[in-house]
Parts: structure tokens; sequence; C-alpha cells
């Protein structure tokens, strides 16, 4: 499974404005319905805070992957934003998180969701790959980076 295979150059979000959690979210949320025919906003805003209810996807280290299921999306979608300056996300680690990365499944494909979360949990591990995400002068690169780093595992 490759990341490229369900992040689209156009679902990067070189510099998120929102400056807490939930906002954040709706940001996140605005920006995939956005671009996923047949996702409301709205509902998918209201999936991902539910998750961030049960606990925080802040996995620490900067970064964060929100994610839940919507038989809206047909299939495996992602987001990636980035927020230079952090936000507190109720960060595992107590540090502001600058990269985000949303994951929304169908509501019937649990294992093509595990297996998702921990191909993006190992690729944000790297801290040489977060540190040239958050210097990336802009969307474009960002994705460049992500598929380069893709690609090698």
């Amino acid at each position: 499974m490759k990341i490229v295979d369900f992040v689209r150059p156009e679902l990067v979000i070189e510099e998120l404005v929102s400056r807490d959690k939930a906002d954040i979210i709706r940001e996140l949320a605005d920006h995939l319905a956005g671009h996923v025919p047949g996702v409301d906003r709205d509902t998918l805003a209201k999936v991902l805070m539910e998750r961030e209810r049960l606990a925080s996807t802040a996995i620490g280290e900067g970064v964060a992957i929100p994610h839940g299921k919507l038989d809206a999306v047909g299939k495996l979608v992602a987001c990636v934003g980035r927020s230079t300056k952090g936000v507190d996300f109720e960060s595992m680690d107590g540090h502001p998180t600058q990269l985000f990365f949303v994951l929304v499944a169908p509501e019937n494909s649990t294992g093509v969701h595990l297996k998702a979360l921990a191909r993006i949990s190992r690729l944000f591990k790297d801290p040489s790959f977060r540190t040239r995400l958050i210097a990336a002068p802009d969307a474009a690169e960002m994705y460049r980076i992500i598929a380069d780093e893709d690609a090698r595992y």
C-alpha cells in the first residue's frame, strides 16, 4: 500500500489558518469535502471530532493523524495539512502539532484503514521527513516529498 494511492496533490494544504483543535478539524474536513464528491463537510468534521473525543490522534513529535470512517468516501482518501506555528492538539508529548494527516475510509474497510494508519505512522516517525515537510516552500513540494519518501518503502 502506497500513500500516494489515497493522497492527491490537491489534498495537501500548505498552511492551515486555524489555531485550535476543533477549527483545525473543520478546516481539514472542509478541504477534503471540497475535493471528494459526495462528502459532506459537517458530517466528516463530526466523525473526526467523535474519534478525537475517544483519545487525541496527535501521536507526538508534531504529528496528528485524525481519522474516521464515512461511507460517502467510497474508497480510502486522505488530506495533509501543515501549521508551521503549531497547534495545541492535545498531543501525547505535550508539544504543538504541525503536521496533520486526515485519513477517511468507508465503514467496511477496517483492514485497509489499519494498514494505512500503520504506513502513515511509519513514514512520520522519520525526523528528517517531518523536517523537510515543515520546511517545504509550498503544497506541491510537500506532495513531492511525501511521494518520494513513499517510493522508498
